[in-house]
């Protein structure tokens, strides 16, 4: 049996004759996340403890190291990344940037007025 959490949900659209689009913050989370792992230079996602316990059960959290605010239809959101040895960290940055705000509001429709990086750490590790 699944625990619920309880979120906070937006509305996208609404249309009297269909109904209405909601979308939870998490999902828009996971959107951001997953848009700042696919630049180039971007090792991984940094998370706090929990996160770090939860995938090691293998319990994957996508929106790991995202946390983002949605205020009406604009959103803030703040990242912590991991970047790989060798990278330009301000570089790395600005494609995240670029990347989570178009992928966000391509997605769904609202605003991106912020996206905040913070780097939590360099991956020294080289690829075999």
């Amino acid at each position: 049996m699944e625990k619920t959490i309880e979120q906070n949900t937006y509305v996208l659209q609404e249309d009297e004759n269909l109904g209405t689009v909601k979308i939870a913050d998490d999902v828009v989370a996971m959107i951001a996340g997953l848009a700042a792992t696919e630049v180039e230079g971007v090792a991984a996602m940094a998370g706090n403890i929990t996160n770090d316990l939860m995938s090691k059960m293998g319990v994957k959290n996508l929106a790991k190291g995202v946390k983002v605010e949605v205020f009406g239809k604009r959103v803030k959101a703040e990242l912590a990344l991991i970047v790989e040895y060798g990278h330009n960290i301000p570089a790395v940055s600005q494609r995240v940037q670029e990347r989570v705000k178009s992928t966000i509001e391509n997605m769904t429709g609202l605003e991106v007025s912020d996206v905040d990086i913070r780097i939590a750490g360099v991956n020294m590790q080289k690829d075999k």
